[in-house]
């Protein structure tokens, strides 16, 4: 028998229109005075209207953090915590994309406690209580809303997890009318980023369980089967829902099922020239998944047969994702990006330091491993 446990989010509304009711939701976890974790394109959009509308109709208190950044840096966490002490709230909503739904899980874990958030970098270091939390992704993507991790830009550029059972929220609530007509270009690199976690949750060295595989192979079909739908038209309800569907399914898998080398690689190259984390996980995809080819050929069968009809070899769902990330429009090499040649022996480096995912590859990673693989794709 295999031997594992698996825990998730307690709670999850897949629902058209579902964020409308995040008020009602709020008051049913207690929650009479809420912070919102979003950034300002969001607001901006309108996207977050409905509910601040059911907020005042319900004569419940928001207050809104709006200054969230990409690969959110300590300074900007820190500021999200300090926000939400002054402000006396009581539950926290992140909304937005992984960068807002990380943000609001460690301000729900830090606002009531004295813990230091350098102190709790790691695994299982973080210390409760934490308040009410609700995740409402806006992108098909990070899977944030069902994780409990949250990443974090270090001062010198280095990329760390706080890992804690205590980061699940409370409830998820997936509204694919949120990610009608988001840009191809975010629509592909998000959408790539929840199939790198479907593919790294499945092949996986360590905690690979059967659940996991099970959620892991219907992520990856609902993503690979829409995925040039929703780039393609962004108003095609029926695929974004499906896409946000695969998303979070991935993001339950690899919570479980940790990710490996892909997102090793991927880290440095959004730490230090601040590309967007499902764009960098894109690039280095294809190599990395050549590159293990000799230890789980067999796994990525078993992927192929399920999303490539009359195919089960590894062979071809490597040929098919290489395909698949060529069409998308989005940036291709490492040169595209700004990265220079010279900057490959430093990515090469920090990788290295990402042992915690490394250990999950299938195959082992050295340096000079993890130097070619970014020369391939340079």
């Amino acid at each position: 028998m295999i031997n594992f446990t698996f825990e998730t989010t307690p709670r999850i509304i897949c629902e058209d229109r579902s964020s409308a009711r995040l008020a009602e939701l709020s008051k049913e976890l207690g929650i009479s005075h809420a912070l919102i974790v979003t950034d300002a394109g969001l607001l901006g959009a309108g996207l977050l209207a409905p509910a601040l509308d059911g907020f005042k109709a319900a004569g419940l208190k928001v207050t809104l953090f709006t200054d969230v950044k990409m690969d959110p840096p300590e300074a900007s966490v820190l500021d999200a915590v300090a926000a939400a002490r002054r402000a006396g709230i009581d539950g926290v909503i992140g909304f937005g994309g992984g960068s807002s739904m990380d943000t609001a899980k460690l301000v729900a874990l830090l606002v009531g406690t004295s813990q230091q958030l350098p102190d709790i970098y790691g695994i299982g270091l973080a210390k409760g209580p934490r308040l009410p939390l609700i995740q409402v992704p806006t992108t098909a993507g990070t899977g944030s809303e069902v994780t409990p991790i949250a990443i974090v830009t270090t001062p010198t550029s280095e990329k760390k997890g706080v890992v804690s059972s205590l980061l699940y929220p409370d409830l998820a609530v997936l509204d694919g009318t949120l990610t009608w007509g988001l840009p191809a270009r975010i629509t592909a690199m998000t959408a790539i980023d929840a199939m790198v976690h479907a593919i790294e949750a499945y092949t996986t060295r360590h905690k690979k369980n059967p659940i996991s595989d099970g959620l892991a192979v219907k992520a990856l079909q609902l993503l690979y089967g829409n995925i040039r739908r929703v780039v393609a038209d962004g108003a095609d309800a029926e695929a974004r829902s499906a896409m946000l569907q695969g998303s979070m399914l991935a993001g339950i898998a690899f919570a479980n099922a940790p990710v490996a080398a892909v997102h090793a690689l991927a880290y440095p190259i959004g730490g230090h020239f601040h590309v967007p984390h499902g764009l960098s996980n894109a690039l280095v995809l294809v190599p990395v998944m050549e590159f293990n080819m000799p230890a789980a050929e067999t796994l990525y069968g078993e992927l192929a047969a399920a999303i490539l009809p009359g195919k089960a070899s590894g062979r071809a769902l490597v040929d098919a994702v290489a395909a698949l990330v060529a069409e998308m429009p989005m940036e291709q090499t490492l040169r595209d990006v700004g990265i220079a040649e010279t900057d490959l022996p430093m990515l090469a480096e920090d990788a290295m330091k990402v042992q915690r995912l490394l250990v999950n590859n299938p195959r082992d990673v050295t340096y000079d491993d993890a130097l070619a693989l970014y020369t391939k794709v340079y």
